[in-house]
């Protein structure tokens, strides 16, 4: 099996040379496949940290929603004229609010510092894969003129 391995890249390097290709080099094809699957990995666990930092902050805030909640129970007393009341459940919404509005942005900014470093990693090794592949063809160009 090996032996009709070796044979079928033999024929493909002949027809390769008889069209006037570049020789490949495969140690860089694999060295540049290891960097692909690094890259990939290292994107992987900066989104798994991420999501972890996620589901923490996400327990935070269920933790701190459901404090409140039992502290305004405890304190709220609804005694005195219906307006004092309603201006008091008014006041309690609204601090109930701006706490989710301030906690939806924290978990944005969370999801968006996660998914841009993530995608980073792939940027930086595409745009690193690019200038390996421009120097190939620059230095294969060059090998050629060179008699």
């Amino acid at each position: 099996m090996a032996q009709e391995t070796q044979s079928f890249i033999d024929t493909m390097k002949k027809f390769g040379s008889d069209l006037g290709l570049p020789k490949v080099d495969v140690d860089k094809v694999v060295e540049a496949q290891r960097k692909n699957l690094e890259a990939l990995g290292q994107s992987a666990l900066v989104a798994s940290e991420g999501a972890k930092a996620l589901a923490a902050k996400q327990k935070e805030m269920v933790d701190g929603a459901f404090r409140h909640a039992l502290e305004v129970v405890r304190e709220f007393k609804p005694t005195g004229n219906p307006q004092e009341v309603v201006a008091e459940q008014t006041e309690l919404a609204r601090k109930a609010f701006d706490a989710a509005i301030a906690n939806a942005r924290d978990v944005a900014e969370l999801v968006k510092k996660s998914n841009a470093d993530a995608f980073k990693i792939i940027g930086d090794r595409i745009t690193e894969s690019v200038a390996e592949i421009r120097g190939k063809f620059e230095s294969g160009s060059d090998a050629k003129k060179t008699p």
